[in-house]
């Protein structure tokens, strides 16, 4: 009866979190039913283990969501998004149109933009640039998901999204663990997802199949409800703030625009492996801190520093362009209060989940799993990631629940965390993008495209591309270690 209530709990989650209900009703209920079912006390769970390893969580990342929001909003309201996507444009042009979205996608995230802020960016971008270039609207979602949902969020080394944050207190690793493994897996991810747009437009221009329909506003969607109950389980914003705050009619120049992203990079660098080393945190081994080390902070305090110089640096740089700046910060602290508490939930969901009996099964079967702990660890993320429908919500689950164990079996097999940490991420970031991920639903309703359209090409360049850069991460790691 244990095993089935797992399963009814986890059936009754997706099921309706897929249509529509909110995951702070969803995970709790879920999580007793599985509780009920083991014989398990329900007020306790509720109480101490559920609330307990939600706050956890968001005691230990509401930081980065709401610095993360902050600064997305900022950088939409200023003009600064929109400058970087217009230089992108005025520098490839419509001969290259796929680039070029593909290019400033990638710009904007890896600098710290959250995804929603710019998706409504670059979707105005790509259909101004896919009308002109006449490649057919069903490849827009697809390119801005290579720029946006790939590399950027799961590979590049130091990378500020919340996914690579998540890792970094259970293997005491930094923003930038295994940067040479990161690197090869972006190019592949790039490179493969650039060969498979590239083949589909040309494979439309022979065809005869060119740009179709009027242009479409990007915001008719962010009333809607069931939209934004996906989307705020899968990414750190959430959307219906984008239309709040004041958007600067003028944009600042190209430079002015991309020193803030510059700057999350350069001080996430220099806090990870120079500031933080040198100094003296004796005191975080104190009750009152935690007794904790400092690899357990430190990746997230590098990230968060990171973010705060580059807020400060935006409204200084914009303070002419954001002249209701109160409105504007406002928009971004609200936008990350409920993607926090929903990852939150399902964080809570899970320490349920692998506090009861039954779960010893399920932790046999994934540890049993051929491989080693990589690749039991990018199963497990990946089944967990897919089932939720976010990448952060299904990483944090798998390492609460296992995490230890892993690195326990990858020290006695001499593998290095930063290795692990790698796998884990790109685990989250692949199976998170099936049909009813909430990323993947807002892609397709601002680009104004349906499933049938473009949901193959966001697989191949998505999930396909991502995949075997994971594959070539597990066997490049297992044979020569992390670098």
């Amino acid at each position: 009866m244990g095993l089935l209530g797992i399963l009814l709990g986890l059936a009754l989650l997706v099921w309706f979190a897929y249509r529509g209900w909110s995951v702070l009703l969803l995970a709790p209920l879920s999580a007793m039913v599985a509780a009920l079912l083991s014989g398990e006390p329900l007020l306790a769970n509720w109480t101490q283990t559920f609330m307990g390893s939600a706050a956890s969580f968001v005691g230990q990342f509401f930081p980065l969501f709401l610095l993360g929001a902050l600064f997305g909003k900022l950088m939409e309201d200023s003009g600064s998004v929109s400058a970087i996507a217009d230089f992108m444009t005025a520098k490839l042009g419509a001969g290259r149109a796929i680039l070029a979205v593909v290019l400033a996608g990638a710009i904007v995230t890896y600098g710290g933009v959250s995804l929603f802020v710019a998706l409504f960016v670059l979707a105005p971008m790509a259909q101004a640039l896919f009308r002109v270039a006449d490649i057919p609207r069903r490849l827009m979602a697809p390119a801005i998901a290579l720029g946006t949902f790939t590399f950027t969020m799961m590979a590049l080394p130091g990378t500020p999204a919340i996914q690579n944050a998540i890792p970094m207190p259970f293997f005491g690793t930094t923003p930038f663990a295994a940067p040479g493994l990161g690197l090869i897996a972006s190019a592949i991810m790039l490179g493969f997802g650039l060969w498979w747009l590239g083949r589909a437009e040309a494979a439309a221009r022979r065809a005869g199949e060119g740009f179709e329909g009027d242009a479409q506003p990007v915001n008719a969607h962010l009333d809607d409800t069931l939209l934004r109950e996906r989307a705020t389980v899968a990414r750190e914003f959430d959307p219906a703030e984008i239309a709040h705050g004041h958007q600067s009619a003028e944009r600042p120049s190209i430079a002015l625009a991309a020193l803030p992203l510059g700057l999350v990079i350069v001080v996430n660098l220099a806090m990870s492996f120079v500031i933080l080393p040198r100094l003296d945190f004796g005191f975080l081994a104190e009750e009152r801190w935690g007794g904790i080390p400092l690899a357990a902070v430190s990746g997230v305090w590098s990230v968060a520093v990171a973010l705060i110089v580059a807020i400060v640096a935006t409204v200084v740089i914009n303070r002419r362009r954001l002249p209701k700046l109160r409105d504007t910060m406002d928009a971004g602290a609200n936008a990350s209060v409920l993607p926090i508490f929903s990852v939150a939930s399902l964080v809570g969901f899970g320490a349920v989940v692998a506090a009861l009996p039954a779960f010893a099964l399920v932790r046999d079967w994934v540890l049993s799993i051929g491989g080693g702990p990589l690749v039991s660890l990018a199963v497990a993320t990946n089944i967990l990631a897919a089932l939720t429908g976010s990448a952060s919500g299904g990483l944090t689950i798998a390492l609460d629940a296992l995490g230890p164990v892993f690195l326990q079996r990858a020290g006695e097999l001499g593998i290095d965390p930063s290795l692990l940490h790698r796998v884990a991420v790109m685990s989250a970031g692949t199976l998170d993008s099936l049909p009813h991920s909430g990323a993947v639903v807002t892609l397709l309703a601002v680009c104004g495209t349906t499933p049938k359209q473009s949901y193959l090409d966001i697989v191949m360049v998505a999930i396909v591309g991502a995949i075997v850069a994971l594959v070539a991460v597990i066997a490049l790691g297992s044979a020569v270690g992390s670098f």
